[in-house]
């Protein structure tokens, strides 16, 4: 194969134009050297691409088959162009994102729509998980980077950056009795059974002596909507399509809940390159803008 790139541009071009000298003033060249090119290319790929018995440049049957791979290849050309710009930039050719399953999902889907514009080029592969599955991919470097909800001290191999926090409170079933619209005290909860989140390095607060535990916030809100106990969630969680209509908040100013912080993991001493950089950004403003 002796052919080259610019000889298949100047094939789509001529395709394209209709004419060989339509093509040439196109692409700022001679008429003779666009002939040319193409006379090249057809005797390296054995096959006439255009019927020269016609006033205009038509293609043959050969010619209109390989005008589809001449373009695919151009395709293929123009995108290694750009990820090798990209790279020359100092963006990853690559990234691996590990995400929190309870995180707010209208801040990773606008963050996943922008990424794919910013980063066209970009290989990206997004792993989901609880909070500790995700910071085990990362650990088994499977993930270059984690987003995950803080679920107690980070282990000695992370570094960290806390990027906001998300608004929780006290859910339970619309038809359970607590969900009657008054404002509940700890004793009043402490009468029905409580879903914990359970992790192996996290102990939340039990305020009731039965107790439920689950690893996973969509799982607990399954519960609380199958009126099996109350629980303390994400509010983004609660609010979430599939269980807006059957979770019920309930106001309970004694326990004083706190926002779930939000943090980034990655492995100590790991540079974060433009690409993990521009996320940890980009996901702190969404975060900050969410609706509570």
């Amino acid at each position: 194969m002796e052919w080259t790139v610019d000889q298949l541009r100047q094939f789509v071009t001529t395709a394209d134009c209709g004419s060989f000298s339509a093509a040439a003033r196109h692409l700022g060249k001679a008429q003779s050297a666009v002939s040319t090119a193409i006379g090249l290319l057809e005797v390296d790929l054995g096959v006439a691409l255009f019927d020269r018995s016609r006033r205009n440049a038509q293609l043959s049957e050969a010619g209109q088959v390989l005008l589809l791979e001449a373009r695919e290849l151009l395709r293929q050309a123009e995108q290694l162009d750009q990820r090798a710009r990209s790279l020359n930039a100092g963006s990853e050719a690559a990234l691996s994102i590990a995400l929190d399953e309870a995180l707010p999902f209208t801040a990773i889907r606008t963050l996943m729509r922008e990424i794919s514009v910013k980063f066209p080029n970009l290989e990206l592969t997004v792993l989901n998980g609880t909070a500790t599955e995700v910071a085990d991919y990362v650990e088994q470097e499977r993930a270059s980077v984690a987003f995950h909800f803080d679920r107690g001290p980070v282990r000695p191999c992370f570094d960290m950056r806390r990027i906001g926090s998300v608004p929780q409170g006290v859910f339970v079933a619309i038809d359970h009795p607590l969900a009657d619209g008054r404002t509940v005290r700890r004793k009043d909860l402490v009468q029905h059974r409580q879903l914990l989140m359970h992790a192996d390095d996290v102990h939340e607060v039990a305020h009731s002596p039965r107790v439920w535990r689950c690893d996973s916030f969509y799982s607990t809100a399954e519960m609380v909507a199958d009126k099996l106990g109350w629980a303390v969630l994400p509010v983004n969680i609660a609010h979430y399509e599939g269980y807006r209509k059957a979770l019920q908040e309930v106001p309970c100013p004694s326990l004083a809940l706190p926002r779930l912080s939000v943090r980034m993991l990655w492995l100590q001493g790991r540079m974060l390159g433009a690409t993990a950089t521009y996320v940890q950004t980009r996901f702190t403003e969404l975060l900050r803008d969410t609706p509570a």
